[in-house]
């Protein structure tokens, strides 16, 4: 007979004692229990203990908690939280130099606990770190654990950053200033002035007149720190008022920001981790929302400034031409003009640009392209503008519909997705990135426009084929300008003919009844196959980012499926693993017979509860829930779409139920059609014995039965 839920056994350790094995009652009060085991131990005062987990983060025990404690967990008894932080502020005040070096490295692996951070901020601590550090009389390991203790205590939210002293701030943006520091005191003092930007207005501008620019990028030719020290700009960045967003973005640009980082970041002879890619795909993302103000702005008609701009792109194309003298002759040569140069209101082009996005940022975009590029400017418009076979290509047309399709893509003006990775090599190959990609892509939508042999009626059809072709070079990661344009290159519209005809053959083709009757055959032992894949993928384990305020110090964890599918082990790791992890080290598990259904997107708890922290939606799609007996939950978010796809697949067919995901869809899709493609591939090997000509009848209906086994 199986106990009752509400019994979990459990062992007890004490050290120099050996352990008690005891069924704990979760309805009994945790200080009955804890009298009881001190009783066992013949220990006095069991008010001044408590429980903690003796593997993995050694979290205390509490009733709210109390809830996550499994069958075979093994415990430990330890002084309660408030009893440590009482000690531990006591001892890191003392004057031995060895017992405080040890008090304060106890603090700062304490910190990280909920509870313990709790009693430790009630007892004014976190002041009491200030003022060591203020003293400037710490140094090396002993200011390296003070400043690990002091972030993780003010990464529970409890105190707010505001009451951060000014000479406090001073302190540590002098480590971050000075030449010579410990790398990692270095990193901690940047993810210190990282919070402090990132939660608080007001200590946005102290941290601001710290620190430059400049003695930030001067940290980039350091691996170790590279990642703080980008964070740290980002956040800088993030939070600037929009007026100091340009001018800083200036001094980045003089500072040489971006050939640095290309060089010994991208370029650098490590490989880039998820930290790092999440934080150039921020710096990108940043930057390019510069762009946002002119993308937002209408021209105005009546500017003679904005019309200039319009007078020189015509300048430039039709240099060789001479105005006329008089002005209706001036002014029908303007319109003939601004006709060929693609503007669709021909009277005035300045039109064209009142409508957001694009606005002003086409000008912009098309200015450079002249200016810049000219021959290829010249030769677009004026090969477009001598055709007479209604196939030319409307160059200011393009230019203003692709600059707002370039937006969409780039995602301009939107804030940054938190766990989104998704940075591109190329925008930090060129001071101009944003222009260059706007002229390898008007070249592109010219070449492809010939391709299709387009009129103005096509126009769309033709957005769509370049908006294509882009998004699929882009995926390809191309690392420089030049081998974007060799991956568009190959990305013609043929190409993309194939490409799509191709991906479309599992849901257009075979649509024979024979055909049909193949597929419903093959679909259950594909589907088998798929199953069996995601199972062994679970088997194999993945690990998984635990959700917190900072990104800089990642927490993870693992879990996988045992190899007879019956239970899902899980435990914390320090960092991500390289390869599979033994289930030695993953210290929980849940019956997978104890598991009742998987929850998805919004409606898991874990969502719910972060709503505050405005999750965005790429977090929401990766995120999954296992809800298993007695409504406990586990809880997940997948490092990519690709992972929780698998994931929700593989629990979904370890409960019986259907695998609905995308990527089982798509796999379902792809191995049908090679599995027809062979067995069909084998009927047309086959060889039919001649027969006599048959004798002419009348036409009849005739009837086909195929045998496919």
């Amino acid at each position: 007979m199986p106990p009752p839920a509400d019994i979990v056994k459990v062992a007890i350790e004490w050290p120099g004692a050996n352990a008690q094995l005891i069924e704990m009652d979760q309805k009994r009060p945790l200080s009955s229990i804890i009298r009881e085991v001190c009783d066992g131990w013949s220990l006095s005062g069991s008010e001044q203990f408590a429980l903690r987990y003796a593997d993995g983060p050694q979290l205390y025990i509490t009733e709210q908690s109390r809830g996550d404690i499994k069958n075979g967990t093994i415990l430990r008894l330890a002084i309660s939280p408030a009893r440590a932080a009482r000690q531990l502020l006591e001892r890191i005040q003392s004057h031995g130099i060895d017992a405080r070096l040890e008090a304060l490295k106890e603090l700062a692996k304490l910190s990280a606990d909920p509870t313990f951070a709790a009693e430790f901020i009630n007892m004014e601590g976190i002041g009491t770190l200030a003022r060591l550090v203020e003293s400037g009389t710490h140094f090396g390991e002993m200011l390296a654990f003070t400043l690990t203790a002091f972030l993780e205590l003010m990464d529970h939210g409890i105190v707010s950053w505001d009451l951060i002293s000014l000479s406090f701030i001073k302190q540590i943006a002098g480590y971050v200033n000075q030449p010579m520091v410990d790398v990692s005191i270095l990193q901690r003092s940047l993810a210190i002035l990282e919070s402090m930007v990132l939660n608080s207005h007001s200590l946005y501008h102290r941290v601001a007149q710290e620190i430059t620019v400049g003695q930030l990028i001067g940290h980039l030719s350091n691996q170790e720190i590279q990642t703080y020290a980008i964070a740290l700009i980002n956040a800088l960045f993030l939070k600037a008022p929009e007026d100091r967003r340009q001018e800083m973005a200036s001094t980045l640009a003089q500072k040489h920001l971006r050939s640095i980082i290309l060089n010994h970041v991208i370029r650098g002879n490590r490989p880039i981790k998820a930290e790092m890619a999440h934080q150039l795909y921020v710096l990108q993302v940043l930057t390019f929302n510069l762009l946002e103000e002119r993308m937002m702005t209408k021209m105005d008609p009546n500017d003679q400034a904005q019309r200039d701009i319009i007078f020189e792109l015509r300048r430039i194309a039709f240099d060789g031409d001479t105005d006329p003298t008089g002005t209706e002759k001036r002014k029908a040569m303007y319109t003939k003009d601004y006709k060929m140069l693609g503007f669709t209101n021909h009277l005035n082009p300045a039109m064209d640009f009142t409508q957001t996005p694009p606005g002003m940022l086409a000008l912009d975009n098309m200015l450079y392209l002249a200016r810049v590029h000219q021959d290829t400017y010249i030769r677009i418009v004026l090969e477009n503008s001598s055709r007479e076979d209604k196939h030319e290509c409307p160059f200011g047309r393009c230019a203003i519909e692709l600059t707002r399709m370039l937006c969409e893509i780039l995602q301009v003006g939107e804030l940054p997705n938190e766990g989104c990775n998704d940075y591109h090599p190329m925008f930090f190959t060129h001071d101009r990135a944003w222009e260059e990609f706007f002229c390898v892509c008007i070249q592109l939508l010219n070449k492809t426009w010939k391709e299709m042999r387009a009129t103005a009626e096509d126009f769309n059809k033709v957005m769509q084929v370049v908006r294509e072709q882009i998004t699929r070079a882009l995926a390809m990661k191309p690392s420089s300008i030049d081998q974007l344009k060799n991956k568009l290159r190959g990305l013609s519209y043929s190409e993309i003919l194939r490409l799509r005809q191709s991906e479309r053959m599992s849901q257009d083709d075979f649509q024979s009844p024979p055909i049909i009757e193949l597929r419903e055959r093959i679909q259950p032992e594909i589907l088998e196959l798929i199953k069996q894949q995601r199972l062994n993928r679970l088997c194999e384990g993945s690990c998984f980012r635990k959700l917190g305020n900072r990104r800089r110090q990642e927490k993870f964890w693992f879990c996988r499926l045992s190899l007879n599918h019956k239970v899902l082990h899980y435990g914390d790791l320090e960092e991500s693993p390289q390869g599979e992890v033994p289930f030695e080290l993953l210290s929980d598990k849940i019956p997978v017979s104890d598991i009742k259904s998987v929850l998805t997107g919004k409606d898991c708890p874990h969502m719910k509860e972060k709503s505050a922290l405005k999750q965005n939606k790429e977090v929401l799609e990766l995120a999954f829930s296992v809800l298993y007996d007695p409504d406990e939950t586990l809880n997940f978010v997948a490092p990519n779409k690709y992972e929780y796809c698998i994931w929700t697949d593989g629990l979904c067919a370890l409960l019986g139920r259907e695998m609905g995901s995308d990527l089982t869809r798509s796999d379902l899709d792809t191995l049908i059609s090679m599995e027809m493609k062979l067995r069909l591939l084998d009927l047309e090997n086959i060889t039919i014995p001649e027969a006599p000509p048959p004798v002419p009848k009348e036409p009849s209906s005739y009837n086909f039965t195929y045998n496919y086994s």
